[in-house]
């Protein structure tokens, strides 16, 4: 019997990704061919994600645009976007609706039925699958061929921010063990060069199992792989975290620092439990670790309570930071959460927030690329893009090269900035 061919279309986060290569695996194990993206296919599986209203938005759309390109086709939806409302996924061929939990299970379960298995499972709504999982999901390990490798240590957050809507559809936070993801990391060696610690709050890590991140860091410190970080939050910046970091073989002095907001009111009103002046600290304690590491960062202009005032502090304060890049998001409200009971602020406003905010970034991000000329680098090259190489430094700079390879890692000296990056 011919297999069926599998599409996975993923949105949102790298965790998201991670899930979809892990299901992956399990169509690949069962010999069937897996794609990605909007090709032609006999099953497919949308990945939702509802981090903001234009991410559930596309998510739909999604779905819409299979429907309309394979009649006939069998869909698949899960991830935040059904968890939050799986109501919106009612397009024709849309045969089962799950939410965050049991991604696995439901691949498995695919292959059951393609395998002559009981459809049973199959009805269109699944409600078991609308409650968030209570321990860490363990799988199969993800299907995946990449010279940077996303490894997924924790799932589901606790903090509440007063805007995010994550913490109600993942779930709390939740640690994978230990020695499932240096079994991961061992794998990751044999076809990678760099592995990402990635998590819905990856800060958490393993404080519900009597570990801790830098414990992680401690016991990766023999692998020869460069090790780089997902997203971080302040109050996990510490004398061990960056003493555990420091002695790895290969560490990328990468840290990317979540903001939000540099004025402490609107910090206090999104339920950040840090102050501006507290950040600073932290961004000084990294630099006097690591000099010359790249701290990135994510903005969130036009939150309900940024007042002008609060905008030009939060302002002043990146620019105070000196980021190496920034990441600018205009506030979207999200039902459900403490922040979405306000008043939004006037769209032409939060619009020009968001002008001036990029304008930095962009001053930022120059300065940063600047700084790295001249200097030799340590570049993981992974792609060609019109007709030259692409890669990154450990610090997350891209570099250009005309010569390259993919998976080499070469010493290289940058001379001048390009496009996004700078060249060789």
């Amino acid at each position: 019997m011919t297999k069926p061919k599998i599409c996975i279309c993923t949105l949102g986060c790298k965790v998201n990704q991670y899930d979809s290569d892990a299901m992956a695996a399990v169509f690949a194990e069962a010999g069937m061919e897996v794609a990605e993206g909007f090709v032609p296919a006999d099953i497919y599986i949308v990945n939702t994600c509802a981090v903001t209203a234009e991410a559930e938005r596309k998510s739909r759309q999604a779905v819409n645009r299979i429907s309309r390109m394979s009649p006939g086709a069998e869909i698949y939806v899960c991830g935040c976007a059904s968890q939050n409302d799986f109501s919106q996924f009612g397009a024709e061929g849309v045969r089962y609706i799950g939410g965050t939990k049991g991604k696995f299970a439901l691949a498995e379960a695919i292959v059951a039925r393609c395998e002559g298995g009981d459809a049973g499972v199959f009805g269109k709504i699944c409600a078991s699958d609308f409650s968030t999982a209570k321990a860490y999901e363990e799988g199969m390990l993800p299907y995946v061929s990449r010279t940077r490798r996303y490894i997924k240590v924790q799932d589901g957050c606790n903090n509440f921010c007063s805007y995010c809507i994550v913490p109600y559809l993942r779930g709390r936070s939740r640690s994978r063990s230990l020695s499932g993801v240096l079994e991961e990391v061992r794998a990751a060696e044999v076809d990678s060069r760099e592995v990402v610690l990635t998590g819905i709050n990856l800060s958490a890590y393993g404080r519900d199992i009597g570990t801790s991140l830098a414990a992680l860091l401690t016991a990766l410190q023999s692998t020869p792989l460069r090790v780089r970080l997902g997203s971080l939050e302040v109050r996990v910046i510490d004398e061990a975290f960056l003493e555990a970091a420091a002695g790895m073989k290969s560490f990328c002095p990468h840290f990317h620092l979540s903001l939000q907001s540099g004025d402490d009111g609107v910090l206090r009103d999104m339920n950040r439990h840090y102050t501006a002046a507290e950040y600073a600290e932290k961004v000084a304690l990294i630099r006097e670790k690591f000099p010359g590491a790249a701290v990135t960062t994510d903005v969130i202009v036009g939150f309900p309570t940024e007042t002008d005032e609060a905008f030009e502090r939060s302002l002043a304060f990146c620019a105070e930071m000196s980021f190496a890049d920034m990441h600018v998001f205009p506030y979207s409200s999200r039902k459900g959460t403490a922040a979405g009971k306000l008043r939004t602020l006037d769209p032409r406003v939060v619009a020009e927030r968001e002008k001036k905010m990029l304008a930095l970034k962009r001053e930022l991000s120059e300065k940063f690329r600047l700084s790295v000329l001249g200097k030799p680098a340590e570049v993981l090259f992974e792609t060609r893009e019109d007709g030259m190489w692409c890669g990154h430094t450990p610090e997350y700079v891209k570099v250009y090269a005309s010569e390259g390879a993919r998976g080499a890692v070469s010493s290289v000296v940058p001379t001048a900035l390009f496009g996004d990056g700078v060249r060789v």
